[in-house]
């Protein structure tokens, strides 16, 4: 049998393994500074190229999901932080993806407006 002092002995040591489990566990996940870096300079792009004009939904959201993760990064929780951050990114490039698109679709309407004054134009004269 073993004796009361062993089984002491080995519960703590028990405890102490199962401490540094945790410590390690909790430290294993590091603050996600690049993807933070990354989320803000997406953002900071998009709202440089006319997003806020063409795409402010996908912005807001962006900015939203941003702000989020720096909450969490203030409250240690590096994981949802980062998660968080990539989605902001991914929102910012989607935003100015949307921008980019409504931009080429006024473009070509122009384009084809342009077209079609210049064939009526051509039209007048040839009837003349």
């Amino acid at each position: 049998m073993n004796n009361p002092s062993q089984t002491t002995r080995s519960a703590c040591a028990l405890g102490a393994i199962a401490a540094l489990v945790l410590v390690a566990g909790c430290a294993s996940t590091p603050p996600p500074v690049e993807k933070m870096a990354v989320a803000e300079a997406a953002i900071q792009r998009a709202s440089n190229s006319g997003t806020s004009a063409n795409a402010p939904g996908e912005l807001q959201l962006a900015t939203s999901k941003l702000a989020a993760a720096r909450q969490a990064m203030s409250a240690q929780e590096y994981e949802r932080a980062g998660q968080l951050a990539e989605q902001a990114a991914v929102d910012a490039q989607a935003a100015e993806i949307r921008a980019q698109s409504a931009r080429s679709r006024r473009a070509a309407q122009e384009s084809q407006d342009a077209a079609r004054a210049l064939r009526e134009e051509i039209n007048r004269k040839t009837v003349r």
